[in-house]
């Protein structure tokens, strides 16, 4: 279960597209997803929702050579303070803090492994956004990281966010363990919001970690019977997995990854 009012939480998500027409097609097609445009003075940036409410935001690349990928934004309580673990953790920073017209702070950072990610830290008095959709059919539901070098990304992390990191054995997998990731304090059992799963280099795009997000949805197999339909790939699945539910890996038609997860309780 996501709170994305704790910190290190993931509390917002967004994506760079090299055509955030056929993106908005795409994931409208998939999960019912609506384009709204953040303004004329957005650059073209912009939200997706679903029944009114918000699930992430979408807009075009800028970067010479980019390509298109999900950012998970975490939230911390000292954006300052972040900036520099990350340095000294032996992360880069690739945006250093900006304000984001008065609702808080912004900063994006690449951990040891090659994994993108953001934080968020919200401005004084800010409440909590009711608007962003978790949890929910359409909405977030989970993170994942992928990465070669477990041990690297889990010191990383754990010094960045003291998330709690709880191994989860996987049938027919050798030795490896998928991670459970919870926030400090939290009950693994009940506060986990994501995890991680360490692969083979020559498994990751470029041989770098990323993150990956995972939606809900009430019919995993109409939906991923979509991605393909709408000019994406599967990965993997769908796939039953016990205590968990239906769940299929997924890019775009970009090549970013996601998956779709309908829970089974």
């Amino acid at each position: 279960m996501i709170n994305i009012e704790k910190p290190g939480a993931p509390c917002w998500l967004d994506i760079g597209s090299p055509d955030t027409a056929a993106s908005s097609a795409f994931y409208g097609a998939v999960l019912g997803w609506e384009f709204a445009s953040a303004g004329a003075d957005a650059g073209g940036y912009g939200v997706w929702k679903v029944s009114g409410e918000t699930v992430a935001g979408v807009g075009p690349l800028t970067d010479e050579g980019a390509k298109s990928g999900w950012i998970v934004y975490y939230n911390v309580p000292d954006i300052a303070e972040a900036t520099e673990t990350v340095r000294s953790a032996g992360g880069t920073v690739r945006v250093e803090p900006m304000d984001m017209m008065g609702q808080g702070h912004m900063a994006q950072y690449t951990d040891p492994t090659g994994g993108e990610f953001a934080v968020w830290q919200a401005a004084a008095g800010a409440g909590p956004d009711d608007d962003i959709r978790v949890d929910a059919p359409g909405g977030l539901t989970w993170v994942e990281l992928y990465t070669a070098d477990g041990s690297a990304a889990q010191s990383f992390y754990q010094r960045l966010f003291g998330w709690q990191v709880t191994d989860m054995p996987l049938p027919g997998e050798g030795s490896e363990r998928y991670r459970i990731l919870t926030v400090t304090g939290g009950n693994p059992e009940k506060d986990s919001h994501g995890g991680m799963m360490v692969m083979d280099a020559a498994d990751l795009r470029d041989g770098r970690g990323y993150w990956s997000p995972v939606f809900e949805t009430t019919d995993c197999d109409r939906d991923a019977a979509q991605v393909t339909a709408a000019g994406g790939t599967l990965q993997m699945g769908p796939v039953d997995m016990e205590g968990v539910g239906k769940v299929a890996t997924c890019l775009d038609p970009f090549g970013a990854s996601f998956s779709l997860l309908t829970s089974s309780s």
